[in-house]
């Protein structure tokens, strides 16, 4: 991390603009968190929210808040079906709408996430990372971030976590107000859906020993 780069942006700004615009938009768009918390309760039951331990700033865990997307449906053993089947077409518009990202807006709130910022993954991952790759974890993570709006799911894995990097590195007030709009605009056009599960990504198995880092 090169404290040169954004340093008083990183260390003064960041966190009171993330508290006010998360205070903000938590309050101008209650009413679309109350109707959208009906309608999951309506088409998917109880719970509303789909909760989930994810690894945030040095890697410390908290537990991140989500709309459910998915049914709880199980085999006959009593596992959970794949997510493909358990993604229902409700699901599927809340992802590209990203209203089942809207409760991250209180995990905002509370410290845990940014704005912008890598986005927070699967805690067995963390294991599979390179010191490369654990650097994503120098910043809080992010309701979006550099790989979001620079292809989401249609990059591999080892390009998405250069890019987290990359932001790490250049954290400052006008890239993360680029990142913003950038966001903004592809949840209009409906651009790929942000999400961290094999309904849409395959899961992180490691990477390659033989590929060279960046």
């Amino acid at each position: 991390m090169n404290p040169s780069k954004g340093g008083i942006y990183r260390r003064f700004i960041k966190r009171p603009m993330d508290f006010i615009l998360s205070l903000i938009a938590i309050i101008v768009l209650c009413p679309i968190l109350l109707a959208v918390t009906l309608l999951v309760r309506v088409n998917l039951g109880s719970p509303v929210l789909f909760k989930q331990k994810r690894p945030g700033l040095n890697g410390k865990i908290f537990m991140m808040y989500k709309f459910r997307t998915m049914t709880d449906e199980r085999d006959e053993n009593g596992e959970l079906l794949p997510d493909s089947v358990r993604l229902t077409k409700f699901g599927e518009f809340l992802r590209s709408t990203s209203l089942d990202e809207l409760p991250e807006l209180f995990n905002i709130l509370y410290g845990d996430m940014s704005i912008i910022g890598p986005r927070p993954l699967l805690v067995q991952y963390l294991h599979l990372y390179t010191e490369h790759q654990k650097r994503r974890h120098e910043v809080r993570p992010g309701l979006s971030g550099l790989a979001q709006v620079s292809g989401r799911n249609t990059i591999c894995w080892e390009d998405k976590f250069n890019l987290d990097v990359e932001y790490v590195d250049n954290v400052s007030l006008i890239g993360d107000w680029s990142i913003i709009f950038l966001t903004i605009k592809k949840v209009f056009v409906k651009e790929g859906i942000n999400s961290e599960t094999a309904a849409t990504m395959e899961p992180f198995k490691g990477t390659k020993k033989d590929r060279v880092e960046t």
